[in-house]
């Protein structure tokens, strides 16, 4: 017990350690790019510090600047006393402004932009990174294919209903093109643009518009989603389609008898085309006591293989079959990495204020919420790590440039007001919308953490402990 006790002791500091790194790394990032701004604009730094409250460590260095780690590290800042009072979260500041020359526009906007500029800056890096190393994708993530269509879907209050995909007409084999007219390139795009949409038609009803190539033609099919599952998401009960390969084949089982091998693909199964476990699990659970003719491809060449009927085979695990599927490395380019990380932050934006959309605050995650992806992501590996913290910088400069006070957004926002008018905005005002705002900004983390990020982490808590061990993945296959 002692000997497994060690590894998985020491997988959690090194997943522990990359959390801290990368997170509060994104932090660091994004006050350094004030920070410079500041000093090469000759705007006065009192103070540079990684989370908010009293010092956990600090040191005044030689610039005159304290650098301090606070105690609470939900954030940072950079104390700049000439550009902004912010004394409710960062404390009282003690330079002397006296005899110093006013800041211009332009200083502002640029020290203000900065923190934001480095974070995207710093996600490009990690996206050149990814595209150096390449991302190892299972099919089921890059397909596009409908590789199952549910009968049913149960909502949260246990109802089962026709699925909206079945009512709707889509089919197994549906290659989608576009959603509500947005081109799609995977199913992680697929499940976005149904979670994140809008529509909905005369009654109320939420509504969405597949593009799909089905024979050689191509169709508009309007599906009406339903809000199903634990996080109550629109949902239309479609799964992906991708090549299902035998990954084991338990002995003396059915599947041995059948001559199944490792590295077979299942083509067919009682005449129906096997695009996802799903479909097979239906073949089989439908056969009942008969066999089972399957179809599958073995170095090259089809075979057909007869599944013989006996006591537990109308399951995968009862036929001794452990399935799964193809994996290749892809190298995206860093631009569209980039790219579809704003696109999806931005529409993730739209859709929390969009009065149409399904999407609230219990959706968000905050920091905890974020860590956990971030714990989960390092259990993965580096290059998970690396995503995750590229789709986070991102958020935070585009969360960042929101213009709401105490925001850098909200920043600019009053700088450009004082602009326009003449003269700057009244010091007092500027300094009560700080203060409300902080308190709702404050209120806001506590209710995603409490309503969103906890119930989630104890649902993923409780589905790692109820999961069977997931069987060995496939080495990938490099592609580009």
């Amino acid at each position: 017990m002692a000997t497994d006790l060690l590894p998985s002791l020491l997988s959690n500091l090194w997943s522990i350690a990359l959390v801290v790194l990368f997170f509060g790394g994104s932090i660091f990032v994004h006050e350094l790019g004030h920070f410079l701004a500041a000093r090469r604009r000759g705007v006065l730094v009192e103070r540079f510090s990684i989370g908010f409250g009293p010092p956990l460590w600090s040191w005044r260095g030689r610039d005159g600047v304290e650098y301090r780690i606070a105690w609470f590290p939900l954030g940072g800042y950079v104390l700049l006393p000439e550009l902004a009072d912010l004394g409710a979260a960062e404390g009282p500041s003690r330079a002397d402004l006296s005899g110093r020359p006013p800041v211009t526009y332009g200083t502002r906007m640029l020290v203000f932009a900065a923190g934001a500029a480095c974070n995207l800056i710093f996600a490009f890096v990690l996206a050149v990174l990814l595209w150096a190393l390449g991302q190892p994708m299972s099919s089921d993530v890059l397909s596009t294919r409908i590789g199952h269509v549910a009968p049913t879907l149960t909502l949260p209050d246990g109802r089962e209903v026709t699925s909206p995909a079945r009512e709707a007409g889509l089919e197994p084999g549906d290659q989608i093109q576009r959603i509500d007219g947005r081109a799609v390139a995977a199913w992680i795009d697929i499940q976005n643009s149904l979670i994140l949409g809008t529509g909905r038609d005369a009654s109320g009803r939420p509504q969405v518009v597949f593009t799909v190539e089905r024979a050689g033609r191509v169709l508009d099919v309007t599906v009406h989603p339903q809000l199903a599952g634990d996080e109550r998401v629109r949902r239309v009960g479609i799964g992906p389609g991708f090549e299902l390969l035998v990954h084991a084949v338990t002995p003396d089982s059915p599947a041995a008898r059948a001559g199944l091998q490792p590295d077979d693909e299942i083509l067919q199964a009682d005449g129906r085309a096997i695009l996802s476990d799903a479909t097979l699990r239906a073949v089989l659970a439908g056969a009942g006591s008969r066999e089972v003719e399957v179809r599958v491809r073995r170095a090259g060449a089809e075979r057909v293989l007869r599944l013989p009927a006996a006591e537990g085979a109308a399951t995968v695990p009862g036929a001794g079959l452990t399935l799964r599927t193809g994996f290749r490395t892809v190298h995206v380019s860093p631009f569209r990495q980039l790219g579809d990380a704003i696109g999806w932050t931005y529409r993730t934006l739209l859709s929390l204020v969009h009065p149409r959309s399904d999407i609230g605050l219990d959706k968000m995650s905050g920091p905890v919420g974020i860590a956990r992806v971030l714990h989960s992501a390092a259990e993965v590996g580096l290059r998970a790590v690396f995503l995750i913290t590229l789709l986070l910088n991102v958020n935070l400069a585009l969360f960042n440039l929101l213009p709401i006070p105490v925001l850098d957004g909200g920043h600019m926002l009053f700088a450009t007001l004082g602009r326009l008018r003449g003269r700057p905005l009244p010091a007092s005002l500027i300094a009560g919308a700080q203060s409300v705002f902080m308190v709702v900004l404050l209120s806001l983390v506590a209710y995603v953490t409490v309503f969103s990020d906890v119930p989630r982490t104890l649902r993923e808590m409780r589905a790692d402990r109820a999961a069977p061990p997931p069987a060995p993945a496939a080495p990938p296959a490099s592609a580009r």
